[in-house]
């Protein structure tokens, strides 16, 4: 759902990068898990703010720059059971990670390593024999099948 990106300021602030489309929904939670070496960590959120377009966010328990920065990288989740049903058509980036990316021609490419937000759309980066950025577009993307768990891409091996 997000990264904790950077403590801010002296009073135990840190900043978020949210991966969601409209960044201020990680708000409507009251508490997150934060990734840790054994697992993910439950906290609860004390205060929030949105701050010149970057999502601001004090947790319990933590009231120092120092606090602040040990949670810095740590990954953001929210239990799937909390998050809004999807629409047909639609996908958690979390249930595309591992699927078989197969292009027209029945060429397996490799498997989906993970997703993230370019700015123009979202981009598949595709572990394979090399790696290879595809573009989450209809134009590319032709079909997700979850229950085969695989990718069915418009793109050549050698692109």
């Amino acid at each position: 759902m997000g990264r904790i990106s950077a403590p801010f300021g002296l009073k135990g602030w840190v900043r978020v990068r949210s991966y969601s489309e409209q960044k201020d929904s990680l708000f409507q939670h009251p508490e997150w898990w934060l990734s840790a070496a054994n697992g993910w960590d439950g906290i609860k959120i004390d205060e929030k703010a949105l701050h010149g377009g970057t999502l601001m966010v004090r947790f319990a328990g933590v009231h120092d720059r120092d606090q602040a920065d040990a949670l810095k990288g740590r990954e953001i989740a929210i239990p799937r059971d909390l998050l809004p049903a999807l629409q047909a058509g639609e996908y958690y980036w979390s249930d595309l990670v591992g699927l078989k990316v197969e292009n027209t021609k029945g060429q397996l490419l490799g498997q989906v390593e993970r997703l993230f937000e370019s700015g123009a759309n979202p981009v598949v980066i595709v572990a394979g024999e090399r790696e290879q950025l595809l573009p989450f577009v209809e134009a590319v993307v032709r079909d997700v099948d979850l229950d085969a768990g695989k990718l069915l891409v418009d793109w050549e091996l050698d692109y």
